[in-house]
């Protein structure tokens, strides 16, 4: 087991003698404790990118690119057994607005620091020109400081839409529910806020790990500009070979001021009719799609609870046995975006929404993760953000259903919303608490 310093050095050595490896892996002696973000930070190479499995055993730091792709077929393709493509992709990209930000991205890293439960791995991913490999690892410090804690305050908060605009939207949604358009959309709201300094992301991240546990959380940086940050209750999909993991997410109370309380919402949620609706197209929407790809499949009988800090969920697990042919590339397309975050049937309710939300929502409740030969995983981007310099962009959803009220879901979103927002210093009034004592 080598220490940092001395693991630079053994690869810097077989990166001499390489001959037609394609990866270079370390046992890392590293007591770098629960600051791998500090230390990402600290590094100054892009893009960079952050990752915690939802269960916390596993946590990745990679850094710099051999390859880039916008398809995640053409990435899995060149895959070598031990080799992570990392990335995700947007939400939709069918619309001008959407277009603006990259549809999908996905990179081979130079650099990959792994730690799986106590066990730290340093592995480089070697190419037909490793002297960037070598700059790359010149560049790499030991060396950093440790991320003080959050005193950015908000002076500024705007929701697009306001207020008056999201009832008139879920007003027509509902329309076109009862005259048969679809059985479900869901509709977001983007949270601009204006701090008063400038935000690091990596400190940002780091505090909403620590508050907001049952969590992926993320970091994509493709410039020291721009940085996609989310901390994420839904996985989309895990797969260990043929195995294959995912879960209807949908349906969402607060949580209580006490025990007493937070029990009976919990009760109030799960014997809600329209919240177990809202769940159950969600279930029967992942089925249908994974239908066509698997050989048999597993489907809870009954929701369970998910309880965060902000807000409970309910959650139905699917398991499945996938075919050989299925790759993850179909099963992105299939999968994703699921109608927990788009709606049921899915085009139309795509439709809808690129017509009526009045701001695109680029990478917010898209597809992030790695995938591999062997295994690969995604979270669906909700209780994200993306954060430029002293503006912070938020962004939340509620599913819109026979029986939705506008000032309900909108309650929602700042439940929703509240997951990051309360991480922050404020000089104006921001999201009140909410009960829903008026559910009755």
């Amino acid at each position: 087991m080598s220490t940092f310093q001395d693991a630079i050095e053994s690869i810097r050595h077989q990166i001499a003698q390489a001959t037609s490896s394609h990866t270079i892996c370390i046992d890392l002696d590293w007591a770098v404790g629960d600051q791998l973000i500090d230390w990402l930070e600290a590094q100054p190479i892009y893009p960079k990118f952050y990752w915690q499995s939802r269960d916390g055993e596993e946590e990745v730091a990679v850094l710099g690119q051999v390859k880039t792709f916008t398809d995640p077929k053409a990435a899995q393709q060149i895959l070598a057994p031990q080799q992570r493509v990392w990335g995700g992709r947007s939400f939709d990209g069918r619309t001008e607005r959407n277009r603006r930000c990259m549809s999908s991205f996905f990179f081979l890293p130079k650099v990959e620091i792994t730690r799986l439960k106590s066990s730290w791995h340093f592995m480089v991913n070697l190419s037909d020109d490793n002297s960037r490999l070598l700059s790359t690892l010149d560049k790499l410090s030991e060396q950093f400081t440790s991320l003080s804690e959050l005193h950015c305050r908000v002076q500024q908060r705007i929701n697009t839409p306001e207020k008056e605009d999201w009832s008139n939207m879920v007003n027509k949604a509902l329309t076109a529910i009862s005259n048969k358009k679809f059985e479900k959309v869901v509709l977001a709201r983007k949270t601009t806020l204006t701090l008063d300094q400038p935000l690091s992301s990596a400190q940002f991240l780091k505090a909403s790990r620590k508050a907001n546990s049952h969590s992926f959380h993320f970091m994509m940086a493709l410039d020291s500009e721009h940085c996609f940050i989310g901390s994420t209750p839904e996985r989309l999909y895990v797969r260990n070979g043929y195995a294959l993991k995912t879960e209807a997410l949908a349906g969402t109370i607060g949580r209580g001021h006490d025990e007493e309380e937070d029990d009976q919402l919990a009760s109030w949620l799960i014997s809600d009719k329209k919240n177990q609706y809202e769940n159950r197209l969600v279930v029967d929407d992942i089925v249908n799609r994974l239908s066509k790809f698997s050989l048999s499949m597993k489907v809870a009988e009954k929701s369970e609870l998910v309880k965060l800090r902000k807000v409970q969920h309910l959650k139905r697990p699917i398991s499945a046995e996938i075919n050989q042919e299925c790759s993850d590339s179909q099963l992105l397309d299939n999968l994703q975006p699921t109608a927990a975050i788009a709606g049921l049937p899915r085009m139309s309710a795509l439709d809808f929404i690129i017509d009526n939300e009045p701001f695109a929502r680029g990478w917010y409740s898209g597809a992030v993760g790695f995938l591999s030969q062997q295994r690969s995983e995604f979270c669906v981007a909700i209780r994200s953000a993306l954060v430029m310099g002293n503006k912070l962009h938020l962004f939340a959803g509620a599913g819109i259903v026979p029986g939705s009220e506008p000032s309900s879901e909108w309650d929602e979103l700042d439940r929703k919303t509240s997951t990051l927002c309360t991480l922050l210093e404020s000089d104006i009034t921001m999201n009140p608490e909410i009960t829903e004592s008026q559910v009755a």
